[in-house]
């Protein structure tokens, strides 16, 4: 049973990353009025600016956590809308009139390009990084030792689905 309770946890996490990432389909699409295949990969860039600046700052000595992230957020906030500017310029606006098959493959290569140009620039291999937000909380124990622990990360990923999804349905 407890496993079970573990897994359904997981399952409602992941889940609501997937909601995460329709919203921001969703957003794109009426922005645009076309489905973005390179949306996650935009996401991505996104991840590895905040990486970097997060490595660049831990070797400069900045280690107060809160600080840190502020200033990850804000520089992926700064450069990350860059690439999305250049795709929309470079691979979409040059095919508005054109019809929309020719954009959707538009899209699918682009996608494919922006993942092997980060896997060039990144390299293949994991980028481990210790989780900043720890803890969790126990919720059940099995004879067994098996334990149920729903993660402070967990909660607030559920948190800001909910609220974003209220809000954008508004």
């Amino acid at each position: 049973m407890e496993y079970f309770v573990q897994q359904l946890i997981n399952g409602l996490t992941l889940g609501s990353i997937y909601g995460l990432i329709a919203i921001g389909y969703t957003l794109v699409y009426g922005i645009i009025g076309m489905i973005n295949f390179a949306h996650g990969e935009i996401f991505m860039i996104g991840s590895f600016v905040s990486l970097i600046t997060f490595l660049i700052l831990g070797t400069l000595g900045i280690t107060w956590i809160p600080l840190a992230l502020l200033i990850a957020l804000l520089v992926a906030m700064v450069l990350t809308p860059i690439y999305g500017w250049t795709l929309e310029r470079v691979a979409y606006r040059p095919l508005r009139g054109s019809p929309r098959l020719a954009a959707l493959i538009t899209a699918i290569g682009m996608s494919i390009f922006l993942q092997n140009y980060v896997q060039l620039l990144q390299g293949a291999r994991v980028k481990p990084l210790q989780p900043v937000i720890t803890g969790g909380y126990e919720s059940m124990r099995s004879a067994s030792d098996f334990t149920v622990i729903i993660s402070k990360l967990q909660i607030i990923i559920w948190l800001l689905t909910i609220v974003l999804m209220v809000v954008f349905s508004l």
